[in-house]
């Protein structure tokens, strides 16, 4: 038991969990969680069921738990038990994780061979960011009625594109036939029934980079699609922005409330999302698109007005860049429909993983590749493009690097908060220094943002009526 042992000020593991390990008399030792112990060693607990009942599974956070693996040795169709219904379970023992501990649930156990390969494991205790640390001997004392079987996949195996964006086009491609019968098509763009941009959005995109732009010509764009009006007018209603009197007008709120280049960025953010609708199918943990997306771009928002003068990027486009980060996530499920279903499955009983691993695993692209494939396509900027295809390489420095480093650094700071889905990563000094901020800055920004949640989620709920 190398790994250093929890301070007295941390909280124990649970007292359910004490008493279930002492009743079994098991030996263990309580470990902080921490990036450099090996996820092989790492117990991931989920409960899955279908018509025939819960299944507790075991595997190591070095694999991806492949479903469809599952049901050839199962035989049964699995998903995630309900989040409701878990967290009931869990909230009768006082947990807020599940623990890897078969005896601790009725249901019977499958468990991935490979877990017995460790010297020792790691078990969540049920406590965030607390590990039991138990040797292979006791754990296998635990697994005398559950059975052992093969159905994980090594993430070493799976390669997602985080830096080769000159692949994408071919990727997409590949992906596109390997789910389709039309492998005679040469061009992406042939293969791919990509919805034209709305007339509305090329507007405003000519307006975005028109120099001599007014508040004239935004108004009178926004003035000619009645469903915009609507929510350019509410928007500055909002008590988000705290407007001083009645807003009267399209003119009304940009000139007193929203400012053009926030009227552009919301506008645009809306007309684009309109073109693809959210799908009906979400993983059970995911936080609402629209309600990441705003938080998103609020963070982003404060995070570059900290930012040092000199260093600041264009405001507008690191907005713009939080609002639609996620938008591969619509494309995936416009594109794939048979088969965002099993992502969304994939991702639930993998919280473990970051979407990219499931997503190659699946269909051999990601939801950022697609993503900034589809903003070139439909010639946006190419600080916006640069964001969506590097925003989960946090060591990434080319070319406008600041976009993509503040959209992983607001995202990873409001995983850090519960919101969002997927692990909570670390953020390195390295993307810290390159944004110039300070990580107490940073947490700062958040802090300001979460404290104006009910206005932001109202501003949320907005985006998704339309």
């Amino acid at each position: 038991m190398t790994e250093v042992a929890i301070s007295p000020a941390t909280p124990h593991a649970p007292s359910v969990i004490r008493l279930l390990l002492g009743k079994l008399d098991i030996p263990y030792t309580e470990v902080l969680d921490h990036a450099a112990l090996n996820p092989a060693r790492k117990v991931q607990a989920v409960l899955l069921d279908d018509a025939i009942g819960a299944l507790m599974v075991l595997f190591p956070q070095s694999q991806l738990l492949d479903l469809n693996r599952l049901t050839e040795l199962t035989g049964r169709r699995l998903t995630a038990v309900p989040l409701d219904r878990l967290e009931r379970m869990l909230g009768k023992h006082s947990l807020s994780l599940l623990p890897g501990l078969p005896a601790l649930t009725s249901s019977p156990c499958l468990y991935e061979e490979s877990l017995l390969h460790q010297p020792s494991l790691l078990i969540h205790s049920g406590e965030p960011g607390l590990l039991l640390e138990i040797t292979n001997e006791a754990f296998k004392t635990m697994l005398t009625k559950a059975s052992a079987g093969n159905f994980g996949e090594a993430l070493n195996t799976i390669h997602p594109n985080l830096d080769r964006p000159h692949d994408d086009s071919e990727e997409i491609t590949l992906a596109m036939q390997a789910f389709t019968a039309r492998r005679i098509q040469q061009r992406l763009e042939a293969t791919l029934e990509i919805p034209p941009l709305a007339e509305t959005a090329q507007k405003i995109i000519k307006l975005r980079v028109d120099p001599n732009a007014t508040i004239d010509d935004i108004t009178g764009v926004v003035e000619t699609d009645p469903a915009l009006a609507a929510q350019v007018v509410s928007w500055a209603a909002s008590p988000y922005y705290a407007s001083p009197g009645k807003i009267r007008s399209v003119e009304d709120a940009i000139v007193r409330v929203l400012g053009f280049d926030l009227v552009i960025n919301l506008a645009l953010g809306l007309a684009l999302g309109k073109t693809l609708s959210l799908p009906k199918d979400q993983p059970q943990t995911n936080t609402p698109y629209w309600q990441q997306s705003i938080y998103t771009a609020a963070v982003i928002e404060g995070l570059t007005r900290a930012m040092p003068r000199a260093q600041r990027p264009e405001a507008g486009l690191t907005y713009l860049a939080g609002l639609l980060h996620n938008f591969g996530y619509l494309l995936l499920a416009h594109v794939f429909p048979p088969h965002f279903s099993l992502i969304c499955r994939h991702l639930e009983v993998n919280p473990h993983l970051c979407h990219s691993y499931i997503e190659q695993h699946l269909l051999g692209i990601s939801r950022e590749q697609i993503g900034a494939w589809l903003m070139r396509y439909w010639d946006m900027p190419p600080e916006l493009c640069t964001a969506l295809r590097f925003q989960h390489d946090p060591s990434y420095d080319g070319d406008y690097a600041e976009y993509p480093n503040l959209v992983c650094l607001a995202v990873r700071l409001l995983r850090g908060r519960g919101i969002g889905s997927g692990p909570d990563e670390e953020i390195p000094e390295a993307l810290l220094e390159r944004v110039g901020l300070s990580r107490d800055k940073a947490e700062d920004v958040v802090s300001k943002v979460l404290d104006a949640e009910v206005l932001l989620r109202e501003l949320a709920s907005q985006f998704s009526q339309h």
